[in-house]
């Protein structure tokens, strides 16, 4: 039987595990701050940013986030549930947030109006549910009206978005401070010039008619990170910027648009060394086999964490400014890499999977185009258990 004040010693412990222990997502506060006055300076001294920290900061931490953004002229915040604006409200951040999601239960609203968050409005349902929230408690509710000009998703129909935006406006209770829509193929570079440019055409449409009825609804704002990057005229009143602010950019072709610095850099231990002789089989499957005598180091971290399976054999890792090739299939705790060549990596050493080592980089795209995917889902596919690290630094 274990002895209780043993064991006791142990929780202790654990709870005091560094968090460089195993594996780690490195999160740079500066680069954030960096990133959000490198894209205010894009648009018009008339147009505000607001910064998009849903998917809690798409797995940068949305209270870090959200206040490096506000350091860089970051104005207000999208987020995608009820739950993240709450997040935000707890956490300190006083300006404006818009919930980008649909809200469709009279409690969810009633919470959105009294943590002072904006909800998103598709339909005239919503809309009578806030005035009655409005007008019941004395405080006006503000919103933001949502046109579907192309994304076939939120919002209403673009061609009876004036009717709805003139009827909202007979609603006392309520306050339309913006009006917006979604970019579909912003990041799309064949089809940028096309279908991003009849979206602006049908929301500008829609923004004339309500300008000759002297109508005013606060903020128009259409533009993500790739609208925001690709054309000034997209920007309007405001842009929401999610990606961009984190130092990524939604398309390898909009690179050389400017400067971003990546917030995150992900890195493990070796917690093994390996030596084997050649015609060796590598984890499951065996799907790789040594073709010469190998020195091979166990990483812990895998697929539980956040490294796309997909990936195996397919990625690298930097050590001292020297790559090295992931070898055998990615397991759930685990990877492997080939270091023959990298004599002075040992048990303990740390290995970089995204972030920079030396004169090498590897960014968010170098694993998405691997994966068939987008820099998105690799950014938001990191687990809890890798520990967060903040700092600031100016690299």
């Amino acid at each position: 039987m274990v002895n209780s004040s043993f064991k006791n010693q142990i929780t202790s412990n654990l709870g005091s595990l560094h968090p460089r222990q195993r594996a780690w997502v490195e999160i740079n506060r500066s680069a954030i701050e960096f990133n959000t006055r490198v894209l205010h300076k894009l648009i018009a001294p008339t147009s505000q940013l607001m910064a998009v920290v849903k998917a809690d900061g798409y797995g940068h931490g949305a209270l870090n986030a959200a206040e490096s953004a506000q350091a860089g002229g970051a104005s207000s915040y999208g987020v995608a549930t009820l739950q993240e604006g709450v997040q935000l409200r707890q956490g300190g951040i006083q300006a404006p947030i818009l919930v980008l999601g649909n809200l469709i239960q009279s409690e969810e609203l009633r919470a959105c109006h009294h943590w002072r968050l904006m909800p998103t409005i598709s339909t005239i349902r919503e809309a009578l549910i806030c005035e009655t929230l409005g007008s019941g408690s004395g405080r006006i509710m503000p919103l933001h009206l949502k046109l579907d000009t192309g994304m076939t998703r939120l919002g209403v129909n673009w061609k009876e978005g004036s009717r709805i935006a003139k009827a909202l406006s007979e609603l006392k209770g309520i306050k339309i401070a913006g009006i917006y829509s979604h970019l579909a193929m912003a990041d799309v570079s064949n089809k940028v010039e096309t279908f991003t440019h009849l979206q602006k055409q049908r929301f500008l449409e829609v923004l004339n008619n309500l300008d000759n009825q002297n109508m005013n609804f606060g903020y128009r704002h259409l533009a993500n990170s790739a609208g925001t990057l690709h054309d000034s005229g997209l920007h309007f009143d405001m842009v929401r910027v999610g990606l961009a602010l984190y130092g990524q950019v939604p398309s390898s072709k909009l690179t050389s648009i400017t400067n971003l610095k990546p917030a995150l850099q992900l890195r493990a231990r070796v917690t093994l060394i390996r030596e084997v002789p050649s015609g060796v089989g590598v984890s499951y499957g065996h799907g790789h086999t040594t073709s010469i005598p190998s020195r091979l180091a166990v990483i812990s971290i895998g697929y539980a964490d956040g490294i796309p399976r997909v990936l195996s054999g397919q990625m690298q890792a930097l050590f001292k400014g020297q790559r090295l090739q992931q070898v055998g299939k990615i397991t759930m705790d685990q990877l492997i890499l080939d270091c023959t060549s990298v004599k002075s990596l040992t048990v303990g050493s740390i290995v970089t999977l995204l972030g920079k080592s030396g004169k090498h980089q590897i960014n968010t795209f170098d694993w998405s185009e691997k994966c068939n995917t987008i820099p998105w889902e690799i950014l938001c596919g990191f687990k809890h258990r890798l520990p967060r690290l903040v700092l600031n630094t100016n690299d």
